[in-house]
């Protein structure tokens, strides 16, 4: 079994910054992708930012410039500096991250959620 342990999340105003950490944890040969995902009150989980093997990562219109995605692949720890916060990214934020394990080669694993709000 594959655990994601989020971290990092809270209140911040508006124009501060939050970094946010995810471990995984449990029994992984190696961890493909990993990346941020957010669910604003009353909508849908959107993409925030993902890192992809090799280096590449990629993020939403709404967040370039302001966050930046990193990861520490001994670690098996990826996270989310958040900088210039506004009120619409209080959301909750999810980690995601892709395992290959004993027995698949690819299986998507969630975070609980970490609550970000921004607010004055």
């Amino acid at each position: 079994q594959v655990q994601l342990e989020e971290s990092g999340g809270g209140l911040v105003q508006p124009g501060g910054s939050l970094r946010l950490s995810c471990a995984a944890s449990g029994t992984i040969f190696s961890v493909n992708h990993m990346g941020w995902y957010r669910q604003p009150p009353g909508k849908q989980r959107e993409l925030v930012a993902v890192w992809s093997p090799g280096g590449g990562t990629n993020y939403a219109d709404s967040v370039k410039g302001r966050f930046t995605i990193s990861r520490d692949s001994a670690k098996k720890t990826v996270y989310l500096q958040m900088s210039s916060l506004k009120p619409d990214d209080t959301a909750v934020y999810y980690c995601n991250a892709d395992v290959h394990g004993p027995g698949y080669f690819t299986r998507a694993y969630w975070g609980r959620g970490t609550q970000v709000t921004v607010s004055s």
